[in-house]
C-alpha cells in the first residue's frame, strides 16, 4: 500500500491532499479546516450523521484529477455553506481551506 501526501496552497492557507492506494483503487481526500472532498468511497449518510461538511467526486484516479473534477454529492452541511451539484472542486477548495 501506498500512500502519498502533500499541501496545497489555497489563498493563505493549506488543503491537505491524501492518496492512499488500495487493492484496486486509490482513496482520495482532500482535507481543509472546515470540510473535506473525498473519492467514491465517502459513504454521505455518515458524513450527514456527523454533520460534516463533505463534499464526493468520481471518476478520478490522482490527486490532479481530483482537482480538476467536480462535485458529484454532497452533505447538507456543504449545501449550507452554498456548495452544489456540478461546481467546480478548485471553488470548492476556498470554501473549506
Amino acid at each position: 500500500m501506498t500512500v502519498k501526501c502533500r499541501e496545497i496552497k489555497v489563498g493563505k492557507k493549506n488543503i491537505e491532499a491524501i492518496l492512499i492506494n488500495l487493492a484496486s483503487k486509490n482513496l482520495i481526500v482532500l482535507r481543509g479546516e472546515c470540510g473535506y472532498i473525498m473519492c467514491g468511497y465517502l459513504d454521505l449518510k455518515v458524513a450527514d450523521k456527523f454533520e460534516d461538511v463533505a463534499v464526493k467526486i468520481t471518476g478520478v484516479a490522482s490527486i490532479e484529477d481530483a482537482l480538476n473534477s467536480e462535485v458529484a454529492s454532497l452533505s447538507h452541511s456543504a449545501e449550507k455553506l452554498g456548495m452544489y451539484i456540478g461546481q467546480p472542486i478548485k471553488e470548492v477548495l476556498k470554501i473549506i481551506a
